[in-house]
C-alpha cells in the first residue's frame, strides 16, 4: 500500500514529463478502447443519431474529466483562484497560464478519440444516415416515405437481410464515410497548423511575461507540496509528543518493551524547533487558518 501511495504521489508531481506521459497514455488508451469497442448501431430512426453522436462525444467528455483529475495542477489552480487575498496578491496571468496548460493536456485524449471515430466513419454513418436526401441515390424511387426512412436508418446495418446486397446502402455508406474522413483529416490538419503557429509565433510575444507566469505557476505547486509535507511531518512529531506526554508515567516500562525513547534533554532539536510554542489543538488550527486566510507575502528579506 505504501508503494502504491508513493507511485501515486509521484505521478501527481509537477513534472511536465510525467504529465505529458500521462496524456500520451490516455491518448493511447482512447485508441485502444475504440478499437476494442463493439460498435452496434440500433438502426432505428429515432435512436441512430443519439447513439452515433453519443459514442462520438460522451467518451471524450469522460477522458477530459480524467485528464483534469490526474493533473495535480487543476486542484492547485482552483485553490489559488478561490483563496482569500490575504497578504499576497493574486496574479491572474499565472492562473490563466495554469488553466491553459491544464486544458491543453486534458484535451489530448478527447481530440484523439474524436479524430479516430471520424476517420473510421461508423459513428457519422449511424448518426446521419437517416438525414440523407433519398433523391440523390437510386433505389428509393418506388417506396413510400416511411419505408425510405426505415431503409436509410438501416444503412449502418450491412448484415440486415433487406440491405445486405442493396447498392443504395453502399452508396449512402460510402458518401457519409467520405465526409467523415474529410472532416477528421481537416480537424487534424487544423490542429497541426495551430500548434505550428503557436510554437513559431511564441518568440514574437513578450517572453519575460511568459517566463514569469511559468515560474510562479511552478512555485505555487511546489509551495503547496512542501506545505503538505511539512504538515505531515509536524503531525507526526506532534502526535509523538502527545503520546510521550500521555505515557510519561510509564516511561521506564516503555523503554524496556516497546520504544527506545530519548532521555530528557536529548530529544531532536529539529522537533523542538518545529513544535516550539505549539502545545494544543487550537494553536494548530489557528496556524492553519492563518495560512489560508492570510497567505504570507513573497518577500523573505
Amino acid at each position: 500500500m505504501d508503494r502504491f501511495r508513493m507511485i501515486f504521489q509521484y505521478f501527481q508531481s509537477n513534472s511536465e514529463s510525467v504529465m505529458n506521459g500521462i496524456c500520451g497514455l490516455l491518448a493511447l488508451a482512447s485508441v485502444k478502447m475504440y478499437t476494442c469497442f463493439d460498435f452496434s448501431c440500433p438502426c432505428l430512426p429515432q435512436y441512430n443519431m443519439a447513439y452515433g453522436l453519443g459514442i462520438m462525444f460522451v467518451p471524450p467528455v469522460i477522458l477530459f474529466l480524467c485528464g483534469l483529475i490526474l493533473n495535480r495542477q487543476s486542484l492547485v489552480m482552483l485553490d489559488e483562484w478561490r483563496r482569500p487575498q490575504g497578504h499576497r496578491k493574486k496574479d491572474l496571468a499565472v492562473i490563466r497560464y495554469m488553466c491553459s496548460s491544464i486544458v491543453q493536456r486534458a484535451m489530448v485524449a478527447p481530440v484523439v478519440w474524436i479524430i479516430v471515430t471520424l476517420l473510421d466513419g461508423k459513428c457519422l454513418i449511424c448518426a446521419f444516415s437517416g438525414s440523407m436526401d433519398p433523391d440523390k441515390f437510386v433505389g428509393f424511387a418506388n417506396v413510400t416515405p416511411v419505408q425510405v426512412e426505415q431503409l436509410l436508418a438501416k444503412v449502418p446495418c450491412k448484415d440486415d437481410e433487406l440491405m445486405r446486397n442493396n447498392t443504395s446502402r453502399k452508396a449512402v455508406s460510402r458518401y457519409l464515410r467520405c465526409w467523415s474522413q474529410v472532416l477528421g483529416w481537416s480537424i487534424l490538419l487544423i490542429l497541426i497548423v495551430a500548434a505550428f503557429l503557436a510554437r513559431w509565433l511564441r518568440p514574437c510575444f513578450n517572453q519575460a511575461t511568459l517566463l514569469q507566469a511559468r515560474h510562479w505557476s511552478n512555485y505555487i505547486d511546489i509551495e503547496q507540496k512542501i506545505f503538505e509535507e511539512t504538515c505531515c511531518e509536524h503531525s507526526r512529531l506532534f502526535a509523538h509528543k502527545c503520546i510521550l506526554h500521555f505515557f510519561e508515567s510509564m516511561r521506564q516500562e516503555m523503554k524496556l518493551h516497546t520504544f527506545n525513547l530519548p532521555r530528557e534533554g536529548e530529544r531532536d532539536e529539529g522537533e523542538e524547533d518545529l513544535l516550539q510554542g505549539i502545545t494544543d489543538q487550537d494553536q494548530v488550527n489557528k496556524l492553519l487558518k492563518t495560512w489560508y486566510y492570510e497567505k504570507p507575502p513573497l518577500d523573505v528579506s
